[in-house]
């Protein structure tokens, strides 16, 4: 058993943000040796999350959108706000209802993904940043 552990940057403009980072991934296994086992992807930080969707216009700019907006509203309140004085209490919400990371199969050096899957970072603060994801290959 082998373990490969990679980081890629993602600029990201914030405020529910979605980036297909799938091809990101692909070229992180590309350059290990590990062709079985398993990839799990994470993001570094409290306001961004992973999952995989299908990443067309429709969902990655307004359904997720609306999506989250029911569950955190940005105008809502939040005591995180009141503490710290800032904006981005829904972001923290957001990004804890999606959850940091994902994990996916690796069968003779391809992700198992479907024809229309991909693996997406949501960006929920409100601003842009520069993200970190590391892409943590465990097998053989």
């Amino acid at each position: 058993m082998a373990v490969e552990t990679h980081q890629i940057r993602v600029p990201t403009r914030g405020h529910n943000h979605v980036v297909d980072i799938s091809g990101a991934v692909a070229g992180c296994i590309a350059e290990g040796a590990i062709r079985s086992g398993a990839v799990t992807v994470f993001a570094v930080g409290s306001t961004a999350g992973i999952t995989t969707t299908e990443f067309e216009p429709g969902l990655a700019r307004h359904d997720l959108e609306a999506a989250f907006e029911k569950i955190a509203p940005r105008s809502g309140r939040y005591e995180h706000e009141e503490t710290w004085h800032d904006d981005n209490g829904h972001s923290h919400v957001r990004a804890s209802f999606l959850g940091p990371s994902l994990t996916v199969p690796l069968v003779d050096g391809k992700l198992t993904l479907g024809t229309w899957q991909q693996i997406v970072l949501l960006d929920f603060d409100t601003r842009s940043r520069d993200r970190a994801v590391v892409v943590q290959v465990i097998g053989e």
